[in-house]
């Protein structure tokens, strides 16, 4: 803050003219609660060098403070520490400046900002989006707002993994199991139903492994040996050679799968930039591993399979396309950074937003582009998340134990419903607007639940307990903005400047306090890619807020200078509200 910085010139000034020492930084620290002060300058680093005594060290420098600079208004030192009282009339002037930027928090976006592209969601097209796909929805997401809020020019894209064994393993469940069911025919979305055939392809292809084990088979060569595996195998070997009935089926079925996800985007309030696709990106990394070839980066071994060895940098060797030429991940992982960058010149980062069990695999990724010679190669990033678990267990998707997105959303609703019903908040609403209101609550318990917590962190979901008017959820944040916007609307100001001569109380200034640390709050949540930062920060202001506000009158004061001030930070910290839970890709409603 603005605080910190006037006290360090003060101090980079005094320490050179009194000391003859220079000083690039100090430490400050919020003073802790039962302390008298606002700002804490650790004095440790000082005592060495100096010999003096923490005390005498923090009376000098506390006496200098409060004589030379205004916004000081008076100190103490406990042991190492100096705590110094911020005047009142500082936090008014900036709170004046804040409150008249409309643009706080957020940094403009210019035609030569730089340009950066994140991966999110980039769903297989055997099944339809899970409670897994919406962290990684959610995520991707609010790290692509908090970016831009940050002055980048941002891509929202993703990568279709429409193509592989587990695509061809739905479409020979349908071949033999579909009786020429449709969406239309059977009522399903499109996702749903060809994930209908995943599934039981697993289940009749278990079937046929227990079969062959109990005629003498190992599971491992049974597992090779079982009818449905070979025949997806020869239907993947078809789609590669470019079959034409094998084509139109897969066509026919990803047309599906697509309609189906564009309707769960929809519903979850996301949207893309761009979209790339496995079955056009593993032909450009094919050529990328024949060039490699040429380069000594890959190595052929006896039965065709191509592979690169990372041993002498700490991991193995690692097989980049198989025996009878097939792509795996990493082909077209290689072709779709490769196609990104020829789209996109400028990008100076990608950040790809994949669960946890994939970090290997994008160390490996990451490390043979930069022995291609990729110089972008060193701006990529892997947005690490931790898995969604429910109170049963681990989803599996082959087993159809997962939590389908659509379900979760309408869940949420319903939830929503319930809940607001029951706590009476619902008076007066026509019913299109209770409707609203209910898919604005469901989806922002929703997101705040999932977003509030630490990427790196695994995520035990509990629905029920997301939807809580109390605590630290979505719906509470988003009443107190409703709150917040009522009183408002029974109340008018004049002027959008305040009076700097008012005496601030505690919670007032601790108000103020943490809106002028939103802008550093986005700008941290953009370099450590964390929208838990956001979530948590926002929380943390509507308990400062409520605290406030059931504690002293807003309208009632007697003083209109300071009934004035009230209103405009109760103003400022819906409009905070507003911005903070936006990035998350929340909505916030006036009325609750």
């Amino acid at each position: 803050m603005r605080s910190e910085k006037i006290i360090l010139a003060a101090l980079q000034t005094y320490f050179d003219t009194t000391f003859s020492m220079r000083i690039d930084r100090v430490e400050f620290q919020t003073t802790r609660k039962g302390f008298e002060g606002d700002l804490t300058l650790v004095l440790f680093p000082f005592l060495k060098p100096l010999k003096v005594r923490p005390e005498d060290l923090g009376q000098e420098l506390g006496t200098f403070l409060v004589t030379k600079l205004e916004i000081v208004q008076d100190f103490n030192v406990v042991k190492g520490f100096l705590n110094l009282v911020i005047a009142d009339r500082y936090y008014l002037e900036e709170f004046n400046a804040a409150h008249q930027n409309t643009a706080f928090g957020q940094q403009p976006v210019t035609h030569d900002a730089p340009l950066l592209m994140v991966e999110y969601s980039s769903p297989n097209t055997n099944k339809p989006l899970h409670l897994g796909h919406i962290r990684n929805n959610l995520l991707g997401d609010a790290v692509a707002n908090i970016l831009a809020a940050n002055g980048n020019r941002v891509v929202r894209t993703q990568i279709i993994n429409d193509r592989g064994i587990h695509i061809c393993k739905s479409m020979v469940a349908w071949q033999r199991f579909g009786n020429a069911e449709t969406p239309e025919s059977s009522g399903l979305k499109g996702d749903q139903l060809v994930g209908k055939y995943y599934v039981l392809f697993d289940k009749a292809y278990k079937k046929e492994i227990k079969g062959l084990e109990e005629k003498g088979l190992s599971k491992a060569d049974a597992e090779k040996e079982a009818p449905l595996f070979k025949e997806a195998q020869e239907l993947l070997r078809k789609w590669e050679a470019n079959d034409p009935e094998v084509r139109a089926l897969w066509s026919t079925m990803n047309a599906w799968v697509y309609a189906g996800f564009a309707t769960t985007y929809s519903n979850l309030g996301i949207e893309f930039d761009s979209y790339y696709y496995e079955s056009d990106t593993y032909l450009l990394g094919k050529r990328i591993i024949d060039w490699g070839l040429e380069q000594d980066v890959f190595y052929k071994k006896e039965d065709g399979s191509v592979w690169v060895d990372l041993t002498a940098d700490g991991l193995d060797e690692k097989l980049v396309l198989r025996s009878d030429g097939t792509s795996v991940y990493m082909t077209q992982d290689l072709g779709t950074a490769s196609k990104r960058v020829e789209d996109h010149p400028e990008l100076s980062g990608m950040v790809y937003t994949v669960g946890n069990e994939q970090d290997y695999h994008f160390k490996v990724l990451f490390l043979i582009l930069k022995k291609l010679g990729y110089s972008w190669s060193e701006y990529l990033h892997h947005l690490s998340y931790g898995m969604v678990d429910l109170p049963s267990g681990k989803m599996k998707s082959r087993e159809g134990t997962v939590v389908d997105a659509d379900d979760l959303i309408t869940d949420m609703r319903t939830t929503a419903k319930k809940i607001s019903e029951e706590v009476g908040k619902l008076e007066g609403l026509s019913e299109d607007v209770k409707n609203d209101l209910f898919n604005t609550i469901g989806l922002g318990a929703l997101k705040y639940y999932i977003l509030k917590v630490d990427p790196k962190k695994r995520i035990l979901f509990n629905p029920e307990e997301s939807v809580d008017f109390n605590g630290n959820t979505g719906p509470f944040i988003q009443y107190t903005h409703a709150r917040i916007k009522t009183l408002l609307l029974k109340t008018a100001t004049s002027s959008d400047t305040i009076a700097l001569n008012l005496k601030l109380d505690e919670r007032e200034k601790a108000i103020i306090k943490q809106l002028l640390s939103y802008p550093e709050v986005v700008h941290q949540a953009a370099l450590q890619l964390s929208p838990a930062l956001v979530a948590n920060y926002v929380y943390e202001l509507v308990r400062t807020f409520n605290s406030f506000y059931q504690n002293i009158s807003i309208l009632g004061s007697e003083d209109a200078d300071t009934k004035h001030f009230r209103i405009l930070l109760s103003e400022k910290v819906a409009e905070v509200i507003a911005k903070a839970t936006a990035l998350l890709g929340m909505k916030v409603p006036d009325r609750m």
